[in-house]
């Protein structure tokens, strides 16, 4: 979790989770979606095509959302509504001002009464990110790096 009393350094866990196909990134968000709640905010980083929106659609499915979900790349947002719980699904990739992301609005999103998954935070400006980490009482960052197994690992 992050909060603005602890540094990144005093919360960093790493965790690395070989997820061999969609379907155990589906898996891994249905996980993750037994312990959110309103309030969080997850970041999620990597390159294009390692599983963030893939992540996502499985967190969404875990908290019983039966619909299509779609990459927010084009809308910049999607949002669902899963019972009394709002939760938003933003891409940052486009993003290249600070204004830009002001003049969407999407500041008030950001609040202790809804779940925010967010693409791509480690492109967008960093004026966006301290509001982000200074305003929030809990953030978690899941990065994502496809990698090839090697045929001697475990």
């Amino acid at each position: 979790m992050h909060n603005s009393q602890h540094t990144d350094s005093d919360l960093t866990q790493n965790i690395t989770r070989y997820l061999i196909d969609d379907a155990a990134t589906l898996a891994l968000g249905s996980e993750i979606s037994d312990v959110l709640h309103a309030g969080l905010t997850i970041y999620l980083n990597g390159n294009l095509g390692a599983g963030k929106t893939t992540l996502a659609r499985g967190i969404l499915h875990g908290l019983g959302y039966k619909h299509v979900v779609k990459s927010p790349t084009y809308n910049l947002v999607e949002i669902y509504k899963i019972s009394r719980l709002y939760l938003y699904h933003f891409d940052f990739y486009r993003f290249n001002d600070p204004i830009e992301w002001e003049e969407a609005g999407f500041r008030e999103y950001f609040n202790t009464d809804t779940v925010c998954l967010v693409e791509w935070t480690n492109c967008y400006p960093m004026q966006i990110c301290r509001f982000l980490s200074t305003s929030l009482s809990q953030a978690e960052i899941l990065k994502f790096k496809r990698v090839r197994r090697q045929e001697n690992d475990v």
